[in-house]
């Protein structure tokens, strides 16, 4: 991969569009997208008594026969100090409390609390809604040390208490008297994921690709890479809207999820890393559309799970590639993301943890491609292809109407990762799409592959960057599908929801046929490397 700045976006078939999407009428997505509850310094509006309330908050069940509310979106951002903020919490448990820290240039604003569902069609549900919060101007960001990096260090603006609120992805929206908004992310997290299906949200991969203060683990505030950070923090804002990873890569998938009406259980990677228990007896756990940078515990942590006999699903494609560390700050034990990349060697760590550097995890030293856990190896970008269907009789595709060789233009993209038959992976191995592309004038393949192990879970990559995207593709959120049609749309709305609801029910292969591995017959190799 280059270590440049990573420029991100974010066909005839046997599918009988008329047949297929009607049958799938009520998942063609037209997202939305919420903000989380929240209380505020002056709480003069509360929610009223909802039926089916528990002490942690909703069951499932209720939060289903729920209406939702359209008005979550951003109606205008403004400049990017018209207001913005962040939480003190990558993540509460429900009932907890949490610091909120806002600067706005307008006297006063309020915070609405939305949840990411799908609430009818609705996609959100306002769960709160604050009174009147004082506006202010917060000091200018900081930058430390030899790391680069940027902290917003303000002060708390008010604390919120999470009561009430079901377990769930959140977006608190502020809202200033000037007009303008600006999303605030937080997952109110399960504590058990036992016979449920777990989204672990990427909080790791927000924060590296976040240039709020001038500096990424990309590039720094003279644009370079050289200049970037080394560690990035999670006080300080996000930019553009304030949840643009969790937006394009993430929320279509949840809501998909709550829509099927499986079980579910909500975490991020950084509370995995922290506290593997929530995965045990989890029936899935789902990385979801752009989850790049993991720490090796939580690497672990999940791979255990699969051999347990928790299925495994990567919605995205170069899923677990970067290894990173995660530092506290102070009493919080979670505030930084440390990956110095090509510079590990400077790390001032390394000396008393040679076996743990913040590099690619396929590198040296400590080498372990993911291919280990996924399956599939991250292989590059940029490119746009087409997304061709290799094994139509798949149990994967049933419903779909596809045919062997069948397209989807533009569902590869704009990374992927493919099958590399000398690479370490799991078996065995089958490919289920295989198809062509070019990337910086080199020919190659994506896959989406599909393996099991002893324990009988079953994991599934979709080998594109683009799939959550294209869970809306053709509907009137159509702002980043890259041209994707809704026929492409219903072709991975009706693929997703084949899997998760055959994982909803525990090992894969107690209910479907163990893989057949195919990687010989597709690359003509004798055999594909063993898995550690």
């Amino acid at each position: 991969m280059d270590e440049d700045v990573k420029g991100r976006e974010d066909a005839g078939s046997g599918l009988d569009r008329r047949r297929f999407l009607g049958a799938t009428a009520a998942g063609a997505l037209s997202l939305t997208v919420g903000g989380v509850a929240g209380c505020d310094s002056s709480p003069d509006e509360r929610p009223g008594a909802v039926p089916g309330r528990t002490k942690s908050g909703l069951s499932a069940a209720g939060e289903a026969r729920l209406s939702g509310n359209p008005d979550w979106q951003i109606r205008s951002l403004g400049p990017p100090d018209a207001i913005e903020g962040y939480a003190d919490r990558v993540s509460v448990l429900p009932g907890e409390t949490f610091g909120l820290y806002v600067s706005t240039t307008a006297p006063g604003f309020r915070v609405s609390a939305y949840r990411i569902g799908w609430y009818g069609g609705a996609q959100a549900r306002l769960v709160w809604r604050s009174g009147r919060v004082a506006g202010r101007r917060q000091r200018p960001s900081r930058t430390e040390g030899g790391t680069r990096t940027v902290r917003a260090g303000w002060e708390r603006t008010t604390r919120v208490r999470a009561e009430g609120w079901a377990e769930g992805a959140y977006l608190l929206r502020l809202d200033a008297e000037n007009g303008h908004q600006r999303y605030v992310p937080v997952i109110v997290r399960s504590r058990s994921a036992s016979g449920a299906t777990l989204l672990m949200h990427a909080a790791a991969t927000w924060q590296a690709y976040n240039t709020w203060g001038g500096s990424s683990l990309y590039q720094g505030k003279d644009g370079s890479y050289g200049d970037r950070s080394l560690a990035v923090s999670f006080d300080r804002p996000y930019d553009k809207n304030g949840a643009e990873k969790f937006l394009v890569y993430e929320r279509a998938a949840v809501v998909l999820a709550e829509r099927l009406g499986i079980p579910l259980a909500y975490t991020t990677g950084v509370d995995v890393h922290r506290d593997p228990s929530v995965l045990r007896d989890a029936t899935t756990a789902v990385s979801l559309g752009h989850d790049e940078y993991w720490t090796p515990e939580q690497r672990r942590y999940v791979t255990r799970a699969r051999d347990a006999g928790t299925n495994l699903v990567f919605l995205g494609a170069n899923s677990c590639f970067r290894r990173v560390r995660l530092e506290p700050l102070g009493a919080a034990p979670v505030r930084t993301v440390v990956c110095y990349k090509t510079d590990y060697k400077h790390d001032p760590y390394l000396a008393d943890h040679p076996s743990m550097p913040t590099n690619d995890f396929r590198s040296p030293p400590a080498a372990q491609p993911e291919s280990s856990m996924t399956g599939v190896l991250y292989e590059g970008f940029p490119t746009d292809a087409s997304y061709v269907v290799h094994g139509a009789d798949h149990w994967i595709f049933a419903g779909t109407g596809v045919k062997k060789g069948d397209s989807f233009d533009h569902l590869v993209g704009v990374e992927y990762d493919r099958v590399v038959p000398e690479t370490p992976a799991p078996g065995p191995m089958e490919i289920v799409a295989h198809s062509p592309l070019v990337c910086k004038g080199r020919n190659s393949h994506s896959d989406s592959a599909y393996y099991t192990v002893p324990s009988g879970a079953g994991v599934f990559a979709s080998g594109t960057m683009r799939w959550v995207e294209a869970l809306m593709a053709g509907t009137r959120e159509n702002g980043r599908n890259h041209g994707m049609d809704a026929r492409t749309g219903a072709f991975v709305t009706r693929t997703t929801e084949n899997v998760l609801r055959a994982f909803a029910t525990g090992p894969a292969t107690k209910s479907r046929p163990p893989a057949h591995d195919n990687v010989r017959s597709v690359y003509g190799h004798t055999a594909h490397g063993t898995a550690p």
